[in-house]
């Protein structure tokens, strides 16, 4: 016969906190600075991504001119849409 143990709550006082013993006030700070850490990793992430994408465009871009299927001037006119509708 198997018997359950009730899980004994360790973290009495620390109401919101994920971590043992650690007073409320000084757990706010702390998620901030997760936040912080979670936005500085998308910002390498991005660093990362980007050049990539950019590399990939301009592929594209090659392949579309070498295959004539548009010339240098639809892609500037495509650029300068693309611009006017960021604005």
């Amino acid at each position: 016969m198997v018997v359950k143990r009730k899980r004994r709550n360790k973290r009495k006082g620390t109401v919101g906190s994920l971590r043992p013993n650690v007073p409320r006030k000084t757990a706010k700070p702390a998620s901030q600075r997760t936040l912080h850490d979670r936005m500085e990793d998308l910002a390498e992430r991005v660093e990362i991504v980007l050049p990539e994408v950019t590399a990939r465009v301009a592929a594209l871009e090659h392949l579309l001119v070498e295959l004539n299927l548009c010339s240098h001037s639809d892609l500037r006119q495509a650029r300068a849409f693309v611009k006017e509708q960021e604005e």
